[in-house]
C-alpha cells in the first residue's frame, strides 16, 4: 500500500493566507500613498494603465510559480514570450484564423515545456541550465526567423482586443482571471497541486510513496511553458509586432513578482494569489516611480532589496521550522 507525501497542508494554508493578507495590505498601502504624493495616480486612465503593465508578467509569475515549488526554475519565459510574439504573428498574418493561430501558439508553448521537463528528467540536466539554454537558442531561433525584423500584424481585431476593456476592466486584467481561478483550484484543490508540493518537499520521499516525480515535473514546466505563451499572444495583441527580443528580462520579472508573492525558492512553499499581488505591488512600484520621476534605476534596486530581505526572512522561517 502506498500513500501520497505530501507535506502537512493546514499550517501551508495558513502561511499562505497570512502572507497574502499582508500582501494585500501593502498593495493598498502603496495605492493611498501614490494618490495622495500624486494627482495623476488615482485617475481612471492611469489605473487602467497600471492593471495592463502588470497582467501579463502576473501571469508570467503563476506558470513560473509552478515550477518553483517543485524546487526548480525557469530562466526561459521571457523568451518564450518573444517567440511566440512571432509565432502568432506569422500565422496571422499567414492568413489562419486567430482562434487557431492563438490555439497553435500556446502549443508551441507546452513542446517547449515538454522539452525542458525531458532535459531534466530523461538527460539529468539541472533545470537552470536546460532553461538558460532555451532562452539563448530561442531568442538566436526567432532573430533567423525574421532575419532581426519585426512582424507587423494585419489584423486590426487581433490588436483591439488588448486595447478594450469590459465592464471598465482592462480585457488584459481579465486574462488574469481567467488564469488565475482555474491555476488557484489546480494547485490548492487538486491532487495535481499537491503533488508539486510533494516534490518540492522531498522528491525521493514522493517517489517511495506512490507519486510519479516525472511525470510532476513534466507538468510543472508545460504549465510555465503554457502560461508563457499565453502572455506572448497578449502581448503581441498589445503591441501589434512579432519581435524575438521582446520581453527580455521579464524572466527576472516573473521571479521577482513570484517570490515577493511568498513562493519559497527553496521549494514546497507558494501560492497563486501571492505571485499575482507580487506582480501588481512590482507593477505600482514602477508606475508610482514614473510619476514621481524616479530614476529608472531605483526602480531595480527596490525590486533586488525587496527580493532580499524576503528571500532572507524564508530561510530563517525554514530554520525555525526545524
Amino acid at each position: 500500500m502506498s500513500t501520497e507525501a505530501i507535506p502537512a497542508e493546514k499550517p501551508k494554508r495558513n502561511y499562505n493566507a497570512l502572507f497574502g493578507l499582508t500582501l494585500l495590505a501593502l498593495l493598498v498601502l502603496l495605492w493611498v500613498i501614490l494618490s495622495v504624493s500624486t494627482s495623476s495616480f488615482a485617475s481612471a486612465n492611469n489605473i487602467s494603465n497600471l492593471l495592463r503593465q502588470g497582467s501579463m508578467i502576473a501571469i508570467l509569475a503563476v506558470g513560473q510559480t509552478f515550477v518553483i515549488i517543485t524546487g526548480g526554475i525557469d530562466l526561459s519565459v521571457g523568451a518564450v514570450v518573444g517567440f511566440a510574439t512571432v509565432i502568432a504573428a506569422m500565422l496571422i498574418n499567414a492568413g489562419v484564423p486567430v482562434f487557431l493561430a492563438v490555439l497553435l501558439t500556446l502549443l508551441v508553448g507546452v513542446a517547449i515545456g515538454l522539452f525542458h521537463g525531458f532535459g531534466i528528467v530523461k538527460m539529468g540536466l539541472p533545470p537552470f541550465i536546460i532553461t538558460l539554454a532555451t532562452l539563448t537558442s530561442l531568442r538566436g531561433i526567432g532573430l533567423l526567423i525574421t532575419n532581426g525584423n519585426s512582424i507587423s500584424i494585419n489584423n486590426d481585431a487581433f490588436q483591439e482586443f488588448s486595447r478594450n476593456s469590459f465592464l471598465g476592466v482592462p480585457n488584459l486584467f481579465w486574462m488574469v482571471i481567467l488564469v488565475g481561478i482555474p491555476a488557484y483550484v489546480f494547485l490548492h484543490h487538486s491532487r495535481w497541486g499537491r503533488y508539486l508540493f510533494s516534490v518540492g518537499s522531498n522528491a525521493e520521499a514522493s517517489r517511495l510513496s506512490g507519486v510519479n516525480v516525472q511525470r510532476t515535473i513534466f507538468m510543472a514546466y508545460t504549465l510555465s511553458g503554457l502560461c508563457a505563451a499565453f502572455v506572448g499572444v497578449l502581448l503581441a495583441s498589445r503591441i501589434g509586432i512579432g519581435n524575438p527580443t521582446q520581453a527580455e528580462g521579464w524572466e527576472l520579472q516573473a521571479i521577482a513578482s513570484s517570490v515577493i508573492g511568498g513562493t519559497s525558492l527553496f521549494g514546497a512553499v507558494g501560492s497563486v494569489h501571492g505571485p499575482l499581488l507580487g506582480a501588481f505591488i512590482l507593477a505600482t512600484i514602477n508606475n508610482g516611480a514614473n510619476l514621481l520621476n524616479v530614476n529608472a534605476f531605483w526602480q531595480r534596486i527596490v525590486t533586488g532589496v525587496l527580493i532580499i530581505v524576503i528571500v532572507y526572512f524564508d530561510g530563517l522561517r525554514r530554520r525555525g521550522g526545524k
